[in-house]
């Protein structure tokens, strides 16, 4: 049969020419052919065309078993589910079988009894890709029977020996055969546990306990790992981890527009709302900025990390506070505002392990990085010396009063005619009375900045800031 797709029978498919490759070697040679194709082979995945990616190709390329080694929030995961791309569409196997036996080579008895009596009319099934990839997370509570395979009582009582091959119901590992199979968090997986797994990594094959026989099976094993998890929940056993080909490193962004890239890849979007809500360059950056100061804080425990998650959840609640104000005062765009950071205090806590914990400590460590990110982003953009005729209006008397529940309109009415502002409105091609809510994000960006660079007082008052000399 000239298309291998259509055949049905073990005979067909013999006819059809096609050849079975082990695991490794399909993969191998799909990325080999997406190389040369060009384009990306890690859709999604930024900031490791050349740190990360290179080495997982080399990994692939070498047939070697993969450890992804990084904090939380680190795309590991994806990467790994990534590589279910490199499989073939389809691949051919024994109708019916747990363990997706290669009808030219089937591993176990049944597969084995059946191709001696049935021959070439053996009938065969097409497994997509997305069905070979199992993924395990690492529990305390998860039992050899469970990866490996167990006695079924089921099938004892309806007569088989305990000794037969047939009475054995196959675990996670045996039912993943010719595909990828992933556990994550390996570290959390029971010293005994982590043992049964000698053999899958080296001689390729399993044990079921009380019985003598070994599967040969066909398997591309892939693991993650938090650091933190060899110091405080487990470890890998060093026989184990010797078996793993390559260990790979994973990392944060290593710069603030990497991680407001991946903010905007990642972030929730509702159709009714999109056009609405309007996220100025300034503010995006304040949100990859206040993470990249996480990252440095002596105030958080950075074994366990400060994941990109907290960057999307803060952009996402910033937005949503920006359109809770545009409904408010029945606004036509929504647009976050620096008076709006306090807001993110929600939307951090959860994500972050701080060193010291005492009442209230929390919101200010959150609060002082705001402020650094803020200070941070506006000294990028602008110098002081920028804004001296706004400054001099303060001298004069200007009192400015700004937070997260005045309209945008306020802001158009009392500085829309300033002169001082002209630095602003040029650098983010503002129109203050066309864009009335982009007018006051950018207002209380440049009157914060001024404030955080000591060039204005600001004064909390019934829950709003007002701004003076």
């Amino acid at each position: 049969m000239a298309d291998a797709q259509k055949a049905t029978t073990l005979g067909e498919l013999r006819k059809s020419g096609y050849r079975v490759l082990p695991v490794r070697e399909e993969i191998r040679q799909n990325l080999m052919a997406r190389m040369r194709e060009g384009g990306a082979l890690f859709p999604g995945v930024m900031g490791y065309e050349d740190t990360v990616i290179p080495q997982v190709e080399n990994a692939i390329l070498a047939g070697q078993d993969i450890i992804f080694l990084g904090e939380r929030g680190q795309a590991k995961s994806r990467i790994i589910r990534s590589l279910v791309a490199f499989l073939d569409e389809e691949t051919p196997v024994v109708r019916g079988c747990e363990i997706n036996d290669n009808p030219f080579d089937p591993i176990c008895l049944a597969c084995r009894t059946r191709l001696a009596e049935e021959g070439d009319d053996l009938e065969i099934d097409w497994l997509p890709r997305d069905q070979r990839y199992a993924e395990k997370l690492a529990t305390p509570d998860i039992s050899v029977a469970d990866l490996i395979g167990e006695i079924d009582p089921i099938k004892v009582a309806e007569g088989r020996y305990l000794s037969d091959e047939l009475t054995i119901h196959f675990g996670l590992i045996p039912r993943a055969n010719r595909g990828i199979f992933c556990i994550n968090e390996l570290p959390d997986l029971a010293e005994r546990i982590q043992v049964g797994l000698f053999n899958l990594m080296e001689e390729r094959d399993i044990q079921i306990r009380g019985h003598r026989v070994r599967l040969p099976l066909d398997i591309f094993v892939v693991a993650s790992a938090n650091p933190e998890d060899y110091t405080n929940r487990g470890r890998i056993i060093t026989p184990l981890k010797d078996r793993y080909g390559a260990l790979i490193r994973t990392h944060y962004p290593r710069s603030v527009e990497e991680e407001v890239t991946i903010i905007d890849q990642e972030r929730s979007r509702f159709a009714d709302t999109e056009e609405a809500v309007v996220v100025p360059d300034f503010m995006s950056e304040i949100v990859g900025e206040f993470t990249a100061l996480a990252r440095k804080s002596a105030d958080i425990n950075q074994r366990s990390g400060v994941s990109v998650r907290v960057s999307i959840a803060n952009y996402e609640t910033l937005a949503a506070c920006a359109l809770r104000r545009a409904i408010r005062y029945n606004e036509s765009q929504a647009v976050p505002r620096v008076s709006d950071l306090p807001f993110i205090i929600a939307s951090t806590l959860g994500k972050l392990e701080l060193e010291t914990v005492e009442d209230g400590r929390e919101g200010r460590v959150v609060d002082e990085l705001t402020k650094k990110a803020v200070l941070n982003v506006f000294n990028r953009h602008f110098d002081t010396d920028d804004f001296i005729e706004l400054q001099i209006r303060f001298e004069e008397g200007l009192e400015v009063e700004t937070g997260s529940e005045v309209p945008s309109f306020a802001y158009s009415e009392r500085l829309g005619a300033e002169g001082g502002l002209a630095p602003m409105l040029q650098r983010f091609g503002i129109d203050p009375a066309k864009q009335e809510a982009l007018f006051a994000s950018g207002a209380e960006f440049v009157l914060d900045g001024l404030h955080l660079n000591r060039k204005l007082n600001r004064d909390r008052v019934e829950g709003r800031h007002r701004y003076r000399s």
